[in-house]
């Protein structure tokens, strides 16, 4: 049957509206929670632990008002390697939350204790080596069998550490190349020192890298929407794809700078360079592939 020149239009402006990319859950890939509880002590030498309480309760209220599906909660520094509150809130109000948990880096029964950990519910560690002496074991005889000890366990290994640190980070992946590593926050890149980026923008060739583009808020020397920051994601975007970028807010951290929906709108409604299917994977999608949420 031959189509009318009517009809010819209207299926013409059929075929020519845009394909929206598929449905995705958005996904916050950090926050941390802690609560003032003797059951739960700080950890020894914790200076002016906070003394409010940030549950997963609190963060749930959260989640719901701002359409967050799921989120990854990190060990909180202040417990240190007594990962019982971070456990306990995962297995209580799952499937919402997976958990990343942490290890004392310089113990040589970390990686016997990263398998347990695993065992117990978590999915994924974070170590943090700062930038002074004080974190110089990343580079010691420890760390390779902690990351490869991961790469068994087939869970990520977040790194929090300054952009410094990047390129010690080297000899490690080069040792795990199944590992999948995601980095903290664009490794807290000073946003007056630029050039200092392309230390993590090196590791893009590495193909299981990952990077939160989190933290603009913090770097920035700007008001909110922080397009000072912004650029260093638009950087990252032209290296890693979004395919390799993901959201987090980083609360209760992020309360000292901005708001919970300041961290999301940032991404979703204000950079500009992102179109709809960059947003699909850095709010939601690449998360999920990392931490696999039910």
């Amino acid at each position: 049957m031959t189509m009318t020149r009517r009809e010819f239009s209207f299926a013409g402006l059929v075929l020519a509206v845009p394909e929206r990319p598929a449905e995705y859950r958005v996904v916050d890939a950090q926050i941390h929670v802690w609560i003032n509880d003797s059951h739960y002590p700080w950890a020894p030498g914790t200076k002016n632990p906070p003394e409010e309480d940030r549950t997963p309760a609190m963060a749930l209220d959260l989640m719901k008002a701002n359409g967050v599906q799921r989120t990854v909660i990190a060990q909180y520094i202040g417990y240190k390697w007594d990962n019982r509150y971070c456990l306990d809130s995962i297995r209580k109000f799952a499937p919402n939350f997976q958990g990343v948990c942490r290890v004392d880096p310089t113990d040589p029964a970390a990686p016997d204790q990263l398998s347990h950990l695993t065992e117990q519910g978590f999915h994924g560690v974070r170590i943090s080596p700062s930038a002074d002496a004080s974190g110089d074991w990343i580079n010691g005889p420890l760390m390779p069998p902690l990351w490869k000890r991961a790469q068994s366990l087939r869970i990520p290994m977040q790194v929090y550490a300054p952009i410094t640190r990047m390129p010690d980070l080297v000899h490690l992946i080069d040792q795990c190349p199944d590992l999948t590593i995601v980095i903290d926050h664009m490794a807290d890149c000073p946003v007056d020192r630029p050039q200092e980026l392309e230390k993590l923008i090196a590791l893009a060739r590495y193909p299981r890298i990952f990077v939160k583009i989190s933290h603009t808020w913090s770097i920035s020397h700007q008001p909110y929407p922080w397009l000072d920051a912004q650029e260093y994601v638009k950087r990252l975007h032209a290296v890693f794809g979004p395919q390799r970028l993901m959201w987090a807010s980083d609360w209760p951290v992020d309360l000292t700078w901005t708001t919970y929906d300041k961290t999301l709108s940032v991404v979703r409604d204000e950079m500009k360079f992102l179109n709809a299917d960059d947003k699909a994977w850095i709010l939601g999608k690449t998360a999920q592939q990392v931490w696999l949420f039910a």
